[in-house]
């Protein structure tokens, strides 16, 4: 349940990155301060002919949608956006991997395992989830990456200053490389991960009595009883009867 739960995380961040994507507008031909004022003067004044010439440079670089009016720049707020939403997919790819980690400790799921991959150094023995705990380092380092943006956007002066160019070049290049990773990775232990039914059997069956309890509820309330009463009487049930 949570394997198929994660991907389906999966399926929705990346799908949410294609739509952040589709919805990215180019800055266009707008010159220095967002006037077009050099362009105007180019073409004697014209405007139709500099938004002609704004459309096909927009086209030719790729994007569906320009903006209408910018600055210097174009908003750094789309930046935060897009790492937003790539640090999406480390909080899934964390959570999935925390779950794998947790399975792996109850002996009902591992990691794709190499003949000639060290579990452990000091314990020779062990077989540790190294790549699910690779990407819970790599995941949580992603996720941090999604307050940068937001604070050069805020701190943005007038127009534009220049201390969000060196901010921004490595924090969008860590951004998709992490990711990238992640995912990779992600696939690499789907493909090649272990199940252990006969164990997961044997813990549902030592929780079914607990399980059952929902259902020994709802049969006492559909005969008349208060829910909230046999409620209490269960729990002091199964409390008294020393059962964990």
């Amino acid at each position: 349940k949570a394997v198929v739960s994660t991907q389906s995380g999966h399926y929705g961040r990346v799908t949410q990155l294609e739509e952040v994507h589709q919805s990215i507008k180019f800055r266009g031909v707008k010159g220095t301060t967002g006037t077009q004022a050099s362009f105007l003067e180019l073409f004697d004044g014209n405007h139709e002919k500099v938004e002609e010439l704004d459309a096909l440079v927009t086209k030719k670089a790729g994007f569906k949608q320009k903006f209408t009016i910018t600055g210097q720049t174009y908003t750094r707020k789309v930046d935060a956006m897009v790492i937003s939403t790539v640090a999406g997919i480390g909080a899934t790819v964390n959570k999935f991997c925390t779950d794998v980690r947790l399975l792996a400790n109850l002996k009902e799921i591992e990691e794709p395992f190499e003949k000639t991959q060290i579990g452990s150094s000091a314990m020779p023995y062990k077989r540790n989830p190294m790549r699910s705990e690779r990407c819970c380092s790599l995941a949580r380092h992603l996720i941090s990456l999604a307050s940068s943006p937001l604070n050069t956007a805020a701190n943005q002066w007038f127009e534009r200053t220049l201390d969000d160019s060196a901010n921004r070049r490595i924090v969008l290049g860590e951004g998709f490389l992490t990711a990238d990773v992640l995912l990779n990775t992600t696939q690499n232990i789907l493909q090649g991960m272990i199940v252990y039914p006969k164990v997961i059997e044997k813990h549902i069956d030592e929780e079914l009595p607990f399980m059952a309890t929902e259902n020994i509820l709802m049969a006492m309330v559909k005969a008349g009883a208060s829910r909230q009463f046999m409620n209490v009487r269960v729990k002091t049930s199964f409390l008294d009867s020393g059962m964990p």
